[in-house]
């Protein structure tokens, strides 16, 4: 007989929450081990580092939110569109940015000692992290700037989800690399040949090797907490809300494509 395993219901919202603090964890974590941050994360940390000595008030929760405003104007511009939900995923940015800041406050920002620790925290930072995309899959609430960017992009422009993230991951990482190449200008006094024992400038050897288990490591925490979670919403009405802007769009475009056969009748 087949064993009947009762799942935790309405946990829609709890995966939300569960993201932003994961995620914000396991980035901390990675950078703390100072062998690279994710290709995703690294433009926000790099800015970070050259404004902060400016800029003293300047945090790097603050830098990751308004990089992410700058990516929603981005875009709107890109899609020619201006929707509601794009600031309720800015809010989310502004939300995941305390929450980062509380992690550095409560973990400290000085990079572990000894290099053993710190690619062993790497692999901590990126399975705590493969944990909160993966709750990030699996709610309706509004998602971060990165996310919600790949998935408008292809939705208006009919491309592969898959094809576009990687676009966009390509496209991060080397916009990482020329921002750490030219801002900061040590570039030819670095060691290279110590690249596996600390990063440069946010980017590193880390930075590849997460790049190469995060896919893996999302996929087999979904796997996990599928078993335990039931992703039903707690405020429906919401999801609701958000849905039917969805449906209103998809029903617009299905009746432009009917006036266009119609038109060439």
């Amino acid at each position: 007989m087949q064993k009947i395993t009762k799942r935790i219901p309405k946990s829609a919202e709890l995966m939300w929450v569960l993201g932003i603090f994961t995620v914000a964890l396991g980035v901390a974590l990675c950078k703390k081990a100072d062998l690279g941050v994710s290709m995703i994360a690294a433009p926000a940390f790099i800015v970070f580092e050259a404004l902060s000595s400016v800029w003293n008030w300047l945090t790097v929760g603050m830098t990751e939110y308004i990089i992410q405003g700058l990516l929603i104007i981005v875009l709107c511009a890109v899609v020619q569109r201006i929707d509601w939900r794009y600031l309720t995923a800015f809010l989310t940015a502004v939300i995941y940015g305390y929450v980062l800041d509380m992690w550095f406050l409560l973990l400290g920002n000085e990079p572990f000692s000894e290099l053993y620790l710190r690619w062993i925290m790497l692999i901590v930072g990126d399975v705590i992290t493969g944990l909160g995309v993966a709750c990030f899959f699996r709610t309706y609430m509004p998602l971060q700037a990165y996310e919600l960017f790949v998935a408008e992009v292809a939705d208006r422009y009919k491309f592969a989800v898959n094809k576009t993230k990687w676009v966009y991951d390509i496209s991060s990482f080397v916009l990482s690399a020329i921002l750490a190449l030219t801002i900061f200008g040590d570039v030819t006094t670095f060691d290279w040949s110590k690249i596996y024992e600390t990063g440069f400038h946010s980017i590193g050897l880390g930075t590849i090797v997460t790049t190469i288990i995060n896919a893996p490591i999302i996929t087999a925490w979904g796997k996990g907490i599928d078993k335990i979670f039931d992703y039903t919403p707690l405020f429906p009405k919401f999801r609701n809300l958000l849905e039917r802007k969805k449906r209103t769009k998809d029903e617009s475009e299905e009746m432009n494509n009917v006036d266009s056969g119609i038109n060439n009748i």
